[in-house]
C-alpha cells in the first residue's frame, strides 16, 4: 500500500464542508485541479462560484477548457469528458466573479464583509436548488496592497473555523501561487485551511498510486510496481509520455520493483513507437538505481538516473 500524504486530498474526493488550499508551481497545474473541480461541482448539481484574479473573469471558461494558446496550455488529463465549461456558465451553474467585486465592495478588505458575502451566496444557490456550492478563489490579490488585505491570514483562520464549527453545504479551494509567495507567508495562509488539495491520481490500486507531476511534466510512483499492476501502469506512462519531450518520473516512492516493473520502467521514454523521448529517472533507491544501471539503460541515449539520497 503505498504511503499517502495525510495533508493532502485528491480534488475528486472533497466533500462539503472541506476548505483546502491549492500551493502550485505551474499553470498546467492548477488547471488541472480547477478543471476537475469546477466539472464535478456541475455534475453533481452544485453551483460553482470561481473568483478570479490572475485569469480575467471573461477568460475563466475558456482557461479551463485548455483553450487559451498560451505557452504554457496544457490540456487537462480529464478533458476528454467533453465537459463545456463556457455552457455551464451560459447555464448559471458555474459563475465566475472578480477579486475586486467580491472583495473589496465596501472600498477596501473586509474579511467579515467577505464571510457575510460568501454566507449570502451560499444561502442563495440552495434556495436555487443546488445540493451544495464549490468555491474556488485565486488568493494573488492579497499581493496588490489594497486597503486591509493585510489581514488576508485572518480571513482564512476565520473562514476555516466556519467550516470546521458549521454544517455547511459547501467547500472552498483557495490557489496560491508559489511563484509570487513567499514560503513564510504560504506557511502562514496554509495554516488557515483545513490541509491541501492536489490533481488526481493518474491510478491507484492500493498497492500502486501514480499521479501527475508538473514540474518538470511526468509522473510520481508510490508503492509496489510488480507484474500485478504493470499493464495498468504502462498505459498510464504510455498516455504521459506522449505529451511530454522529457519524461520525468519520479521514483522516491516506489518500494519496491520486480522484474516487470524495472523493464517497464527501462522502456517508459518509448510509448508504443519505439521513439526515445528522454528519460529523467529521479528519486530512485540505491538498489533500484543499481538494477536500472544494470539493465544497459544508461546505454541509451537521452536517459538519466538520479539516485535518492538521505
Amino acid at each position: 500500500m503505498p504511503a499517502t500524504d495525510g495533508h493532502s486530498k485528491p480534488v475528486g474526493s472533497m466533500e462539503l464542508g472541506d476548505h483546502l488550499c491549492l500551493l502550485f508551481d505551474s499553470d498546467a497545474e492548477r488547471r488541472s485541479v480547477m478543471a476537475a473541480y469546477v466539472r464535478d461541482g456541475v455534475r453533481a448539481g452544485q453551483k460553482v462560484i470561481y473568483i478570479s484574479d490572475a485569469v480575467p473573469a471573461r477568460d475563466v471558461a475558456a482557461w479551463l477548457g485548455g483553450r487559451d494558446g498560451g505557452p504554457d496550455t496544457v490540456r487537462p488529463a480529464q478533458d476528454g469528458t467533453g465537459f463545456d465549461f463556457a455552457a455551464a456558465a451560459d447555464a448559471g451553474h458555474f459563475a465566475v466573479r472578480t477579486a475586486e467585486e467580491t472583495f473589496l465592495a465596501s472600498g477596501r478588505f473586509d474579511p467579515d464583509e467577505s464571510l457575510e458575502l460568501m454566507a449570502t451566496e451560499i444561502d442563495l444557490a440552495l434556495v436555487q436548488g443546488y445540493s451544495g456550492v464549490r468555491i474556488a478563489g485565486e488568493a494573488r490579490f492579497s499581493l496588490r496592497r489594497w486597503p486591509g488585505t493585510e489581514r488576508h491570514g485572518d480571513f482564512e483562520r476565520m473562514l476555516d473555523q466556519v467550516f470546521m464549527t458549521t454544517d455547511l453545504k459547501a467547500m472552498a479551494i483557495c490557489q496560491f501561487d508559489r511563484r509570487w509567495f513567499d514560503e513564510a507567508r504560504l506557511a502562514e495562509l496554509e495554516a488557515g485551511h483545513m490541509g491541501r488539495v492536489r490533481a488526481n491520481d493518474h491510478y491507484d490500486d492500493g498497492a500502486l498510486r501514480v499521479s501527475p507531476t508538473f514540474t518538470p511534466p511526468g509522473a510520481a510512483l508510490a508503492g509496489t510496481l510488480d507484474a500485478a499492476n504493470v499493464p495498468a501502469a504502462e498505459k498510464v506512462l504510455a498516455s504521459v509520455a506522449s505529451t511530454a519531450g522529457l519524461l520525468c518520473l519520479d521514483l522516491h516512492g516506489l518500494t519496491g520493483c520486480d522484474e516487470a516493473g524495472l523493464r517497464l520502467l527501462a522502456d517508459a521514454d518509448r510509448p508504443g513507437s519505439g521513439t526515445g523521448r528522454g528519460l529523467l529517472l529521479r528519486g530512485a533507491a540505491p538498489d533500484l538505481a543499481g538494477r536500472l544501471r544494470g539493465s544497459g539503460l544508461l546505454t541509451r541515449s537521452g536517459v538519466s538516473i538520479e539516485e535518492r539520497t538521505g
